[in-house]
């Protein structure tokens, strides 16, 4: 199973290590990850997760994708 976080790049800043060198990091916003559908071998052929992040707003989600996510019990987010 892989580990990783899931978020949004807010931008780039600066911290000073401890010998006072200037290095450069991305903050990222990593908020709380909803899964929004679980693939199966037997139904898909495959094994894999869709986990949604932030929300979003209705009128920029399609049909299909609202589907998926009322099914799920969840409120809209990005993919």
């Amino acid at each position: 199973m892989k580990k990783a976080i899931l978020g949004k790049k807010i931008g780039m800043t600066q911290i000073f290590d401890e010998n006072g060198k200037v290095v450069p990091v991305t903050v990222v916003e990593a908020g709380p990850c909803v899964v929004v559908q679980k693939k199966t071998i037997e139904k898909d052929g495959y094994e894999a997760i869709q986990v949604g992040f932030g929300d979003v707003r209705e009128k920029l989600v399609n049909k299909p994708k609202k589907g998926q996510f009322a099914k799920a019990g969840v409120s809209l987010r990005r993919k």
